[in-house]
């Protein structure tokens, strides 16, 4: 039997939760106080998952700004974090950058998108 200790992050409550596994499968989850500490709980342990956020190279701005933020578009796989971070070092965007403007399609065969997170003129 095997048992993990997590730090809810879904509510600023910041729960103590552990989730008991035995042979792979969830056994019990407990701790959480409200149903998104259980369901981060489960999915921390069986997929976990992150929102990725950088910024990128920019040329043309009019304010000479020379990188734009940006993030993934949903949240990836934990293990993609690395390839993700290399493919944007490769990324130059072209101003003007509009928040939500794909900088970057389908990230490391994610299939989830490179977006701005800020207007650039």
């Amino acid at each position: 039997m095997e048992k993990r200790e997590l730090t809810c992050i879904g509510c600023p409550l910041g729960c103590s939760i552990t989730v008991t596994l035995e042979n792979g499968e969830i056994c019990d989850i407990t701790g959480y106080t409200c149903k998104r500490g259980h369901d981060y709980a489960r999915k921390e342990v069986t997929n976990p998952t992150r929102i990725v956020t950088s910024t990128v190279r920019l040329t043309g701005s009019r304010t000479g700004a020379c990188v734009v933020s940006c993030k993934t578009a949903q949240d990836i796989p934990k293990g993609k974090i690395f390839e993700i971070v290399a493919a944007l070092k490769g990324v130059t965007a072209t101003a003007p950058v509009h928040i939500g403007d794909v900088l970057l399609a389908d990230v490391a065969g994610t299939g989830v998108d490179i977006i701005a997170t800020k207007n650039v003129q």
